[in-house]
């Protein structure tokens, strides 16, 4: 049994200027509602793995979906939130610019250390990740190898749960576009 972390393509994101902490939900919105920049293939190890897995599943976010498309599976068999990028908060204070990108690192730290405003906490992000590894887990019980086309917070969090239940594979599978993990159990 095999499971494929795969993160998704570069997402075609408008440039942002500098925000301030109560305006960063803006960015949030765009970045989750973009699909894939053009012209940003990814590499030919990435259609061969892709290719060979029984099952795909995505996020219902569109540069998930769009990702799979340009690999050119021939079908999405489950489009599903549970797969998303982990919630990202921010804050309301109004003063202090900054650019989009330094705002999600500083919210990110913030959130491991239990800053949650207007997102998911770090316990329900693991516990949702928990979930998707045992959805991924069954369907490859089913199937007998998955490719799950995500994001890179979600797929290191399942790749931590497929690590803890005795399946074999990088500890991280990957933070950069179109990096991948696998994942083996032997039975």
């Amino acid at each position: 049994m095999r499971i494929v972390l795969l993160r998704h393509g570069k997402p075609d994101l408008p440039e942002y200027g500098k925000l301030r902490a109560n305006e960063i939900h803006l960015w949030i919105s765009s970045y989750n509602s973009t699909g894939l920049a053009p012209k940003i293939a990814p590499l030919r190890e990435v259609f061969e793995i892709a290719n060979t897995c029984n099952t795909v599943i995505c996020s219902d976010l569109l540069r998930s979906i769009e990702s799979a498309q340009a690999l050119g599976v021939k079908q999405i068999d489950i489009i599903d939130p549970i797969f998303r990028e982990m919630g990202l908060p921010y804050g309301s204070f109004p003063f202090l610019k900054m650019h989009p990108s330094r705002w999600a690192a500083f919210f990110r730290v913030l959130w491991f250390f239990g800053y949650s405003s207007n997102s998911e906490s770090l316990r329900e992000a693991k516990l949702r990740a928990r979930n998707g590894a045992k959805k991924l887990k069954e369907e490859t019980a089913l199937r007998g190898s998955v490719l799950l086309v995500g994001h890179g917070f979600v797929n290191r969090f399942i790749a931590e749960e497929l690590l803890s239940s005795g399946w074999k594979g990088p500890k991280n599978p990957g933070r950069r576009y179109w990096e991948f993990g696998v994942y083996e159990y032997a039975t």
